[in-house]
């Protein structure tokens, strides 16, 4: 299967390169824990170490103590990242695993993309507490489809709005790859018989995602339990095929990290190193994704770049400091001049618009920030400013549960023939009466007269579009389609 991502000058072929962005390597020097005392004074650049050290990226690093910070800074390697395609997109709790690839990227590094083709059909038990829903193989294919789209719009972006032209020159290559390409010629007493018997069954019951499942009610299934095979065999045969060391994932990976360290090092003597980047929680503790149903999507079909946009504004004060530091590539120093001014007037949430603005224009690009600012300023700040320059589009976006109508416009037609083609008000006098005591608001202008003929540029804006309210959340939208006429 083959397709085109917009705005990319790079084909993309399902199961193998998709695209590559060449550039001059530099080193990559980004990592925390014990280690980054050692790495500071060793690299050439400890600036920059120490820099996305106090960021708070990477958590962890597996094994503890090796020699990854030497790998790191003897040339360009290869990092992984997987995302199992159980939804056709990702969400804002996958976004900080991006976030980790792009400064791999950044620093010359070639990035994979491995999306879990194959894999999302067994179901990764970690940090789960009952078993996924069984997906079929075309709606994981249909999946990766989605995730793959907003993967390649999120490094566009993060080119043309992070980077200068420079910085653009030295990004290292990205490739996404689906493990469906080789597990589809597998031949199960085979991959059993070659890869199986290096997996002791005592070391797989250790894991903390088998053992919290197997205390539950509900237990484990077979294939749940060999999940952590697969995903090892997966770093695996990009180990040998693309010469991939590092791993990348969320904390709650370590088990699958370790099972793929194990495997590797047994069967090629060699040494691989997982990194992790911490799970990005909610005010109330819960884990940021589709289980927890509080999911705030990255692709634009399932959450607008204005709700995107509007997530972030309304984050707590507590959260900001760290989220700019995790979500964003503003400077540290820049980021201490914003939280000063967010302390001395926490009112205006100036640090939250600034994270905001930035996610934003990461997922959705340049064009996705105009659409949530205008759009925050159409509902918010009762701009017709706004309300007219907005697309029909990103009307259904913001006013998503809102009736969508189109209406011929014809001479003579009155407040109450609006209200009525929309469907607002109820038929007889009960529907007058509303109009009358104040309830109707055309374009956020309170309508008092039902026998009002509409006025271009009042009721009407100049892109043919009237946003009727009824009440207070009661939201319609009219478009007119004679206007030229």
């Amino acid at each position: 299967m083959h397709w085109e991502a917009t705005k990319m000058a790079a084909p993309m072929a399902w199961g193998g390169l998709v695209l590559t962005l060449f550039g001059r390597p530099r080193s990559f020097l980004s990592v925390s824990g014990k280690v980054a005392v050692r790495i500071r004074s060793r690299c050439k650049s400890g600036r920059n170490v120490l820099q996305l050290h106090r960021r708070g990226i990477f958590k962890d690093i597996f094994p503890e103590g090796g020699d990854l910070p030497r790998l790191l800074e003897s040339g360009p390697q290869t990092v992984y990242c997987g995302f199992d395609p159980t939804a056709d997109s990702l969400h804002v709790g996958n976004l900080l695993a991006l976030i980790g690839l792009l400064h791999f990227q950044r620093a010359g590094h070639r990035v994979l993309v491995l999306l879990g083709g194959a894999t999302a059909r067994l179901g990764d038990p970690s940090g789960r507490s009952s078993e996924r829903e069984a997906v079929s193989a075309n709606t994981v294919q249909e999946n990766a489809r989605g995730i793959q789209e907003g993967i390649l719009g999120v490094f566009h972006n993060h080119r043309l709005c992070f980077c200068n032209d420079a910085e653009a020159a030295n990004l290292g290559s990205l490739s996404i790859l689906n493990n469906w390409s080789w597990y589809k010629e597998k031949e199960v007493v085979g991959f059993l018989d070659t890869v199986g018997r290096h997996f002791r069954m005592a070391t797989m019951l250790s894991r903390h995602s088998v053992q919290s499942r197997l205390k539950s009610s509900e237990g484990m299934n077979l294939t749940e339990f060999t999940y952590q095979m697969f995903q090892a065999y997966d770093f695996y045969y990009l180990n040998q095929h693309h010469n991939c060391r590092i791993q990348l994932g969320g904390t709650d990976q370590l088990g699958n990290m370790i099972s793929g360290y194990e495997f590797i090092h047994k069967v090629t003597g060699q040494d691989v190193f997982g990194i992790m980047v911490p799970l990005v929680t909610s005010s109330s503790g819960d884990k940021l994704g589709k289980t927890a149903g509080n999911a705030v999507w990255l692709n634009r079909n399932k959450t607008s770049p204005f709700e995107l946009y509007q997530y972030f504004v309304r984050q707590p004060d507590s959260n900001i400091e760290r989220y700019l530091k995790l979500f964003t590539f503003i400077p540290l120093a820049e980021i201490e001049s914003i939280m000063d001014i967010h302390r001395n007037d926490p009112g205006k949430r100036n640090a939250q618009k600034r994270l905001a603005a930035e996610v934003t224009k990461l997922v959705h690009g340049k064009e996705g920030l105009e659409t949530a600012k205008r759009c925050t300023r159409a509902l918010y700040h009762s701009s017709m400013d706004a309300l007219e320059t907005m697309s029909d589009e990103e009307l259904q976006e913001l006013f998503k549960e809102a009736p969508f109508s189109e209406n011929l416009l014809e001479p003579g037609t009155t407040v109450l023939d609006l209200c009525r083609k929309a469907s607002a008000i109820p038929d007889g006098p009960r529907g007058y009466q509303m109009i009358t005591d104040g309830g109707i608001w055309i374009n956020h202008r309170q309508v008092t007269k039902p026998e009002q003929v509409l006025i271009l540029g009042q009721h009407i804006l100049t892109n043919g579009l009237s946003l009727l309210r009824v009440g207070k959340k009661n939201y319609h939208i009219v478009k007119w389609l004679n206007l030229a006429e």
